[in-house]
């Protein structure tokens, strides 16, 4: 009898433990970070030499951090290897098409990341809940958005996914912090604020989002992100624990013409294997 899939754990928001996520100190933060990103650029040098391609699709609140994450995780990348979409409201031409449509248009090349602040899940979110989309076509959407992504991960694409939750509190914080930062004030937009009374709202779709499209291929990982440092980390961990689950990392052999002409021109012996 063959193994049945692995049941996936519900996801619910106010189950995630926002007070278990201290980093004791700068240089703590800043160790765990380096190593993770050294790491992380090793397997995007085995997917650049080997073709795979990945995904990472960041979702959350408003002020929940996925700028700051985003930009830590690709920090050390080489930037021919990745590309960041950010993702607003559709064109006018765009909202003629399917809504799957420019999502296509970005999806990674081979040896590429591809990497969504914000993603196909607009559908099911931001347009559910602020009545953009009917109620026929967000309910439809769920089993689009999985067909859609069994066919990436049958055809070999590594998908990532990632929820950063902040508390409510915790972006009115926030939220004051970019009012009072002439820096930072740009990222506050009405939408933000205005979003905040459909608190609940949110939390229903999102819910049933992870409940609908979070596959054994494609699962959701849900991260506190109260604590920015903890949350970083967090999202590292994640990215390069599914990104080389079942690939060998290690170095590729030297290619033995280059062994051969290195050895003559540079008059050295070159190392062997890996």
């Amino acid at each position: 009898m063959a193994d049945k899939p692995a049941k996936i754990q519900k996801i619910r928001l106010d189950k995630l433990d926002q007070t278990d996520t201290r980093i004791d100190s700068a240089e703590e933060y800043e160790n765990r970070l380096g190593k993770l990103q050294k790491e992380l650029l090793h397997i995007q040098q085995t997917y650049w030499h080997e073709k795979r391609r990945a995904i990472v699709v960041f979702e959350g609140w408003d002020a929940g951090g996925k700028g700051g994450a985003i930009r830590r995780m690709t920090e050390p990348l080489d930037p021919r290897g990745f590309h960041v979409w950010p993702i607003a409201a559709p064109t006018a031409e765009e909202q003629s098409k399917h809504y799957l449509y420019r999502f296509w248009t970005k999806l990674p090349a081979g040896g590429t990341f591809a990497i969504f602040d914000r993603s196909w899940y607009g559908r099911v979110l931001v347009e559910r809940v602020e009545g953009l989309a009917t109620k026929e076509q967000w309910k439809r959407a769920y089993d689009e958005i999985n067909e859609f992504e069994r066919l990436l991960t049958d055809d070999g694409v590594r998908i990532v996914k990632l929820f950063l939750h902040i508390t409510p509190e915790e972006q009115l914080e926030r939220f004051r912090e970019r009012l009072n930062n002439p820096y930072k004030r740009w990222k506050l937009t009405e939408e933000d604020l205005r979003n905040r009374s459909k608190w609940d709202d949110y939390v229903k779709a999102t819910e049933t989002m992870f409940d609908k499209t979070s596959t054994p291929n494609a699962p959701w990982t849900a991260i506190p992100a109260n604590s920015k440092w903890f949350a970083r980390l967090a999202v590292l961990e994640t990215v390069t624990k599914a990104l080389k689950e079942g690939v060998d990392v290690s170095p590729p052999p030297m290619n033995g013409n280059v062994a051969r002409i290195a050895a003559k021109v540079l008059g050295v012996e070159t190392p062997q294997g890996g």
